[in-house]
């Protein structure tokens, strides 16, 4: 269960990640609204009030809920040498029992963007999930037409699983997402599409 880390943080080459805090506010509106342009092709819609501080403030206490609960993790990416703020990772629905499996979700800041600091995100992501929190799949999804992000899951072992028709509102329209996965006793090689 995540309620055993009273404040979860993952220490990669470079980052911290870590739950967002109410301090977070300013650096967190600038970066998405600077980002903005380059963000919302793969998001949902963003509401109204999406950058809002209230919006922003019911975000951190879900990430603190959700912690304790055991049921998702939200961290930012906050990285050492300068303390920015560059994105940030989700572990979400996590399923305990016989499934022992998450989503996992993702974004940067354009400013960024290709420099690998997602990759090693997910790299240090996967390996929390899979050794300290004991899950055994976590899955992935995004647009078919999103090659960064589809080739960044490959490179960070997810193999392609298929595609999941209507699977959420992008832009206001139910857009086909690819599926990817990754199992902690992988042994199903590499699976690339055209």
């Amino acid at each position: 269960m995540f309620s055993r880390l009273r404040r979860p943080r993952i220490e990669t080459d470079r980052m911290t990640l870590r739950l967002p805090q109410h301090g977070d506010y300013r650096a967190w509106v600038a970066l998405r609204e600077g980002s903005a342009r380059f963000l919302q092709p793969w998001e949902p819609s963003w509401a109204h009030d999406h950058l809002s501080r209230r919006a922003f403030t019911n975000r951190v206490y879900w990430a603190q809920r959700s912690q304790s609960g055991g049921t998702a993790l939200a961290l930012f990416l906050q990285r050492r040498e300068d303390g920015a703020l560059l994105g940030a990772i989700t572990l979400d629905n996590v399923r305990r029992g016989p499934a022992q499996s998450g989503t996992l979700g993702y974004w940067i800041g354009q400013p960024h963007a290709r420099q690998g600091y997602m990759r090693e995100a997910i790299d240090a992501l996967v390996h929390h999930a899979f050794r300290r929190l004991d899950l055994s799949r976590l899955e992935a999804a995004c647009l078919e037409e999103n090659a960064a992000s589809r080739g960044l899951l490959e490179r960070c072992g997810f193999k392609y699983e298929g595609v999941a028709q209507s699977y959420l509102q992008i832009d206001g329209r139910w857009r086909n997402h690819v599926l990817y996965a990754s199992l902690r006793s992988d042994r199903r090689g590499r699976t690339e599409v055209g």
